[in-house]
């Protein structure tokens, strides 16, 4: 949530930098501005009254105590009026602020001034490219042939028990899950992040903290009974450990990494560009997230950028990364940077990881904040990131490395798998 002073003092900037998101903020950023003047209004007005109230039981104490039964008499009068005046004072007050925060929260986050104007991921600029696009002997199949073929994956026995997009990884292709989740969490381990195993259900305050609702309610699976939803991401439970909390300037940075299941109702995904493990409903995620001082916060996001890229070295990939344009980037980012590798078979890139800079937009939300050297309470900067997505990583790691004897695993993961070869 954009910070309201930010909105009052910065109206026409907040405006045009919305505008690279595509977002049209003139009248939103309007009403709030008349709501916040109405509502500083009746806090005065308020303040005014209950001050009033304050010095009449003085004078009222005075009276007493010097004999002066009647004139305590009027002013205690006075102070029921005032008590009557003060109730509708707060009440109009509360319905104020419920207005204004509903406005607030229509709001995007304001992109950074580096991102691109754009409509879509069309308009995405590829900013840094490494690795050799690998060349696939002439009866090279897409990954969903070989997930049938080694029996690895059964998207059809997953179709049976629960429906599309949630396959069984079965055999050398559960150990290869299992693999990656482990090298995942080491690497991040080994960079200093501290392991958490976050639960998989949230409730509406955290769905609410991190963006997620209302923006993306519908995309959401909700287990309606007891109110709770299924996390899309670890960095849902994860950032959320640190609502209504005050940091000190010495925390920084907060690390923290998580292994979890994901869930996505991924509404309106059809076509080619979904088959196989390119877009599930349910996949696995290992998810690093940094809380970090504002003045350093685009250095953090640096820093994240360089550990994902790490890790998709040491797994010999071809991989892209992408400054997403305003028109693609998230309701809550301030900058984003996606990470695509190469599928080689299906002869695309296939997205692994966003790793993104918040800034203050989640904290304001979650009131995360930490006390500068003079004592005073700020906001926080929130930063995540995939590092990495399973699905595609495995799909691009059986496309890339198939041979006619089967499938060789990176060097890297082998002492994870216990195999060098799927076969």
């Amino acid at each position: 949530m954009l910070e309201l002073q930010r909105i009052r003092e910065n109206r026409d900037t907040v405006i045009k930098q919305l505008a690279v998101k595509n977002f049209d903020a003139t009248e939103i950023v309007d009403e709030i501005i008349a709501l916040d003047k109405e509502r500083r209004a009746k806090q005065k007005e308020l303040d005014d009254t209950l001050a009033r109230s304050k010095q009449l039981a003085k004078e009222i104490g005075i009276c007493y105590k010097s004999g002066k039964i009647k004139e305590a008499e009027l002013l205690k009068k006075e102070t029921q009026s005032l008590k009557v005046v003060s109730k509708s004072l707060s009440d109009n007050l509360e319905m104020i602020v419920t207005d204004m925060n509903k406005r607030l929260v229509e709001l995007p986050n304001v992109p950074h001034p580096s991102v691109p104007k754009g409509n879509s991921e069309k308009d995405n600029e590829v900013v840094y490219e490494e690795g050799k696009i690998p060349e696939l002997y002439e009866k090279a199949v897409p990954h969903w042939e070989l997930a049938e073929k080694y029996k690895i994956i059964d998207f059809n026995l997953g179709a049976k028990v629960t429906g599309a997009g949630f396959p069984f990884y079965r055999g050398q292709g559960a150990r290869l899950q299992r693999a990656l989740i482990n090298f995942f969490l080491d690497e991040a381990i080994n960079n200093g992040y501290l392991e958490y195993q976050p639960p998989l259900l949230i409730n509406e305050d955290s769905g609410f903290g991190t963006g997620q609702l209302p923006d993306k309610e519908g995309q959401m699976y909700y287990a309606q009974l007891d109110n709770l939803y299924l996390i899309p991401t670890a960095e849902v439970p994860i950032t959320n450990i640190y609502r209504n909390v005050i940091l000190k300037a010495t925390d920084f940075p907060v690390k923290n990494v998580a292994y979890s299941s994901c869930f996505r109702r991924e509404a309106g995904s059809y076509g080619k560009d979904v088959r196989g493990l390119n877009r599930l409903h349910q996949f696995d995620k290992v998810e690093i997230v940094q809380i970090q001082h504002p003045d350093k916060s685009y250095d953090t996001l640096e820093e994240m950028k360089a550990h994902v890229s790490e890790l998709l070295r040491k797994l010999e990939l071809p991989f892209r990364i992408v400054k997403l344009c305003g028109g693609d980037l998230s309701f809550t980012s301030a900058l984003t940077f996606d990470f695509e590798v190469y599928s080689a078979a299906q002869k695309r890139w296939l997205e692994v990881s966003s790793v993104s800079n918040f800034e203050s937009y989640q904290s304001n939300r979650m009131k995360l904040r930490f006390k500068d050297d003079s004592g005073k309470a700020k906001l926080a900067h929130t930063l995540n990131g995939s590092a990495l997505a399973l699905p595609r990583i495995v799909a691009a790691l059986l496309e890339n490395n198939q041979t006619e004897n089967g499938i060789n695993i990176p060097a890297a993961l082998q002492k994870y798998t216990g195999f060098e070869l799927i076969e």
